[in-house]
């Protein structure tokens, strides 16, 4: 972590584009945020897009925007999330999940800084830092065909690995802590005694879900919640 700091910051002077690795809830956009944080764009917007959330049907229309007119139900002109953006930084989120004939466009806007809205002919300049996140293995994705390879190894420059939590449980007793606060804050409770038999109990589990995760068990903590017991890997997995 000390690593993956060092070199957020050493990118605060540039506008490289870039990709975050890392499992579920293990932090990417905390790590996107913090990098545009620390950019020269820092003043201006960060757009994060889900690309998994988003239905394949409008997702075109979300990021390029459309004019008047230009289908069904498009009764006025309507900025994309990637014009929007202007200045700023645009981070995909889980871009593993884009549909493989958006991934070409998505390219193009990457590579050339120019989108055309859905409907209009005249090309609309980008100016904005790209970050894509996954929690897939893109090569491996693009090896099956089930991810364009141009695009991987178009966002492939700059690479952030997140390591998983149960791989940093030096981090796990600060972090809880950190999180503890924030649900004092949140629910206007008093922090409980934290014991050394809760940090043990933290330290050996092996988070599935990551800091999200911990974050649950944060906030269960602060109301008073905690019984005590971390269930298992298999029970926490099938409750989720």
């Amino acid at each position: 972590m000390a690593l993956l700091r060092e070199q957020i910051l050493a990118l605060s002077t540039t506008n490289v584009d870039s990709l975050i690795i890392g499992e579920t809830g293990s932090g990417k956009e905390v790590v996107a945020r913090a990098i545009h944080d620390f950019s020269q764009r820092k003043e201006k917007p960060f757009v994060a897009i889900n690309c998994a959330a988003i239905p394949a049907d409008i997702i075109e229309s979300e990021l390029f925007g459309h004019e008047q007119g230009a289908f069904t139900g498009a009764t006025k002109k309507r900025i994309g999330k990637l014009e929007y953006a202007a200045g700023g930084t645009v981070f995909l989120d889980e871009i593993d999940s884009m549909p493989l004939d958006l991934q070409a466009k998505i390219l193009r806007a990457i590579e050339q800084r120019t989108i055309e809205p859905l409907g209009s002919n005249k090309s609309v300049n980008l100016d904005v830092t790209f970050i894509a996140s996954t929690k897939e293995d893109l090569e491996t994705l693009s090896n099956n065909q089930e991810f364009r390879m141009d695009l991987y190894y178009r966002l492939n420059v700059i690479r952030f690995n997140i390591p998983p939590l149960r791989e940093r449980t030096e981090d796990i007793p600060l972090l809880f802590f950190h999180l503890s606060r924030i649900a004092r804050s949140k629910y206007r409770r008093d922090i409980p005694e934290i014991s050394p038999n809760l940090v043990d109990q933290l330290c050996r589990y092996p988070w599935p879900g990551n800091v999200r995760e911990l974050r649950n068990y944060a906030d269960r903590f602060v109301l008073g919640m905690w019984n005590g017991f971390i269930e298992t890997r298999e029970e926490s997995q099938s409750v989720t």
